[in-house]
C-alpha cells in the first residue's frame, strides 16, 4: 500500500443522531463517508478511476442511562423508571466525483426507533412508542483546498450543503393515561424522524500522513438550523402544562448540532486501524435564530476505535464510539423556569454507553 488509502470523514447518529446520545436528539449526519485518498482523487480527473462512490452505513444504539449535567441518575435504572430508546439508522449515500477537487453527495436515511417509558404513559405501566420511515435528506458539495495530485501528504476538504425537512417531524403514537385511557399524539422529540427545518450543513475534513503507514485525521460538522420551532406539540397528545407554555417548551425546537472527530490511522496490508476521539452536541443556543422551544441540549464525548478492510472496488468498516463523558446541559426552558421560580431547574436525558456503525463503501 503506497500510503493510507482511506480516511474517515464523518459518521451519523447519528446518528445524531450519533452515536451514543439517546434522548438528546443528535440526528444522523449522513452515514460513514469513507473518502478516498489523494491517489483516487487525482486519477478521477483522468478517467482512470471510479467516478461514483456508494456508501451504506448501519448505525445502532440503546440508551437508558439518565444524566443531569454530567451526574448519572443511577436510581432511575435501579427503580426501573428509566426511559429506553432503541435507534437504528440505515444511511444510503452516493457521491459523484466531478474532478480531482470537486464532488457532490446525497444521503438518504431510513430510520427505525422505539421508546419505552413509564412517565409518558401515566406512570403505572411501561409502554412503547415507535417511529419508522425516511429521515431528513442531505445534499452537499465538497472541495479539496489543495490539488490532490500535488499534495498527497496532506489536504483539507471543505463541504457545504442543505439538510432538507423530508423526515416526518409530527410522527404520532398512542399514549396511555393514568386512568387507563389512551390518547394519540406526537412521539418524543428523540424518536421523531426529522426536526422540521431546512438547515445549512458545513464541514471541514483534513488528513496528514506522518509516515507511509501512519496518518492523522480531523473532521468538523455543523448543522445550522435557522428555524426556531416546528409547531409540533411536546405534550404527547395532552394539554401543555402552564410551566411548558411559560418557558416556551410546549412546542418542539429545531436545534443546531455539531460533531468533532480527530484521531490516528495506521494501515497494514488491506486493513486500516483507527483510534480517535469524538464529540457530538446539541447546543443550548443556535448559531442563527432563536433558541426557544422544547429541546434537550447536551453532548457526548467518546473514544472511537475502528477498522476498515479495503479490497479493489469496495471497503468494509466498523466503528464503535464508546462514551467517556455525557452531559445534559441546562436548556433555555430550564433557564426561563429558573428565572420565573427562583429555583434552579435542569432536566435530564438518557444516553447510551456506545454506538455501533457498520458499513460498506463501493467504487462504481
Amino acid at each position: 500500500m503506497k500510503s493510507i488509502l482511506f480516511f474517515t470523514a464523518c459518521i451519523f447518529g447519528g446518528m445524531a443522531q450519533a452515536n451514543a446520545q439517546g434522548c438528546v436528539a443528535i440526528r444522523s449526519t449522513g452515514g460513514m463517508c469513507v473518502m478516498d485518498h489523494a491517489e483516487m482523487a487525482s486519477e478521477s480527473g483522468s478517467g482512470t478511476a471510479s467516478k461514483w462512490l456508494f456508501n451504506a452505513n448501519s448505525r445502532y444504539f440503546n440508551s437508558y442511562k439518565h444524566f443531569v449535567g454530567t451526574e448519572e441518575q443511577k436510581h432511575r435504572v435501579e427503580a426501573g423508571t428509566q426511559v429506553i430508546n432503541h435507534s437504528y439508522t440505515l444511511d444510503l449515500a452516493v457521491t459523484r466525483l466531478l474532478s480531482p477537487r470537486w464532488s457532490v453527495s446525497a444521503d438518504l436515511p431510513i430510520i427505525s426507533n422505539t421508546r419505552s417509558s413509564l412517565y409518558e404513559h401515566g406512570g403505572k405501566e411501561r409502554h412503547t412508542t415507535s417511529s419508522f420511515g425516511i429521515g431528513d435528506i442531505r445534499v452537499w458539495a465538497n472541495y479539496w483546498l489543495l490539488d490532490p495530485a500535488k499534495h498527497r501528504k496532506a489536504n483539507i476538504q471543505l463541504g457545504l450543503g442543505l439538510k432538507l425537512a423530508t423526515g416526518n417531524y409530527r410522527y404520532t403514537g398512542r399514549f396511555y393515561t393514568a386512568t387507563g385511557t389512551t390518547v394519540t399524539g406526537p412521539v418524543d422529540q428523540s424518536i421523531q424522524l426529522g426536526d422540521g427545518g431546512t438547515g445549512v450543513t458545513t464541514e471541514i475534513n483534513a488528513y496528514y500522513n506522518i509516515a507511509r503507514r501512519l496518518g492523522v485525521y480531523g473532521n468538523f460538522y455543523y448543522l445550522i438550523n435557522p428555524q426556531e420551532v416546528n409547531g409540533t406539540s411536546s405534550a404527547r397528545g395532552g394539554t401543555p402544562s402552564a410551566t411548558a407554555v411559560a418557558n416556551g417548551s410546549d412546542v418542539m425546537a429545531v436545534p443546531d448540532q455539531y460533531m468533532l472527530r480527530a484521531g490516528v490511522n495506521y494501515s497494514l496490508n488491506r486493513f486500516l486501524f483507527s483510534a480517535g476521539v469524538r464529540k457530538e452536541c446539541v447546543p443550548v443556543h443556535d448559531l442563527i435564530g432563536g433558541s426557544i422551544g422544547y429541546r434537550r441540549p447536551g453532548y457526548v464525548v467518546s473514544v472511537e476505535p475502528g477498522i476498515t478492510y479495503s479490497f479493489h472496488t469496495f471497503s468494509l468498516y466498523a466503528y464503535v464510539p464508546v462514551a467517556i463523558e455525557r452531559n445534559r446541559t441546562q436548556s433555555m426552558a430550564d433557564k426561563i423556569t429558573t428565572d420565573l421560580t427562583g429555583k434552579y431547574t435542569q432536566g435530564d436525558a438518557a444516553f447510551a454507553d456506545y454506538a455501533v456503525n457498520i458499513g460498506i463503501t463501493l467504487k462504481l
